[in-house]
């Protein structure tokens, strides 16, 4: 063995046999396998049907031999910071080693570049980049997509590629309230993308959002509909034809708050607005959003009421927000989290 550990990155939403490929080429080239779990703490999403305990289970169940050398991190997403993500990595590596009691460590990073989006391989230049061999098989979209199906040939091909384990645990899964939520999710989306398959080429759709800070507290609705129903959010939604995206912001947040703030004083209160427009946001296709950061520094939280999509509003105080991150829809968290650093 080359090194004294392998760095293993991957969502692993299903793991499946080209995860179990990755593993047993990490072990051929070290005597320990650092599984770095990404997605960690993201909100349950028909992207993201499990989580990082469930997948956890998935790699030691089928991990045999190779248990007692594999040590198993989570890993947080940190969409629109790149560098944080990258520190993130590099953070759980050294926590690892520093479990294990080593020192001076060999390390190599063990993974597959397949496409553009395997480019975070070639970030950690101070470790041995091993480009693992391919395994012909189904993609995790592909398998996922399978998960929610109820034809038992979709159901075989997703038996095929996964380890039996795996499957057995999928299967189980299968009949647990968390996955009738999500295939209600995920058949909603199916059909908001249907309604779009006619237009002359792929939409992009455009919404605005209001992060407001209040005296210490930012104000949050939970979304009565799908998808991401029942899961906290920033006031906001979707651009008409005739508004800007800052009386759009402003007004979703009074529809869905019922804040009785007048709109010249919300206008004034603007402090900061960003574009946020990862392309897997959203899960009902591209969606970029312009939030608009309103401050008001002191003074008693005005009355709040859920409205029009919003099932509740409420203000949470923003040391409890900074810890929502799995119960917050879509990349709200990190939206909240770029105006809480800036404030």
């Amino acid at each position: 063995m080359r090194y004294d550990y392998a760095v293993c990155i991957g969502r692993f939403e299903p793991f499946h046999t080209g995860h179990l490929s990755l593993l047993a080429r990490a072990s051929r080239e070290a005597s320990k396998i650092i599984v770095l779990v990404g997605s960690a703490d993201a909100p349950r999403t028909a992207r993201n049907p499990w989580s990082f305990a469930e997948r956890e289970v998935m790699i030691r169940a089928v991990a045999g031999p190779l248990a007692d050398r594999i040590i198993i991190l989570p890993l947080e997403d940190h969409l629109y910071n790149e560098n944080a993500w990258i520190a993130a990595v590099q953070a759980q590596v050294a926590r690892a080693i520093g479990q294990d009691g080593k020192a001076d460590s060999s390390i190599a990073l063990v993974g597959h570049l397949k496409d553009a989006s395997s480019y975070y391989l070639r970030a950690f230049p101070q470790w041995a980049l091993i480009d693992a061999e391919a395994v012909p098989m189904l993609s995790a979209t592909e398998l996922r997509r399978h998960l929610f199906s109820e034809d038992e040939g979709a159901l075989r091909l997703l038996e095929a590629n996964v380890p039996a384990p795996v499957f057995a645990m999928i299967r189980a899964f299968r009949s647990t309230e968390a996955y009738a939520q999500l295939l209600e999710e995920f058949r909603h989306v199916e059909q908001y993308r249907a309604a779009w398959k006619s237009a002359p080429y792929p939409p992009t759709f455009v919404t605005a959002d209001a992060v407001v800070l209040h005296s210490g507290h930012v104000l949050l609705v939970r979304r009565k509909a799908q998808p991401g129903r029942g899961l906290w959010a920033l006031p906001g939604g979707f651009v008409r034809q005739d508004e800007g995206v800052r009386d759009a912001a402003i007004r979703e947040l009074r529809e869905e708050t019922r804040l009785k703030l007048p709109v010249p004083v919300l206008k004034g209160s603007i402090r900061g607005e960003a574009v946020f427009d990862h392309p897997d946001r959203s899960l009902r296709g591209r969606t970029i959003t312009h939030a608009f950061h309103f401050d008001f520094p002191t003074g008693e939280l005005p009355p709040v009421r859920g409205g029009d999509d919003a099932a509740r509003a409420r203000w949470v105080p923003v040391a409890e927000a900074r810890r929502m991150r799995s119960q917050l829809f879509e990349d709200h968290f990190f939206i909240l989290e770029h105006f809480l650093g800036a404030a």
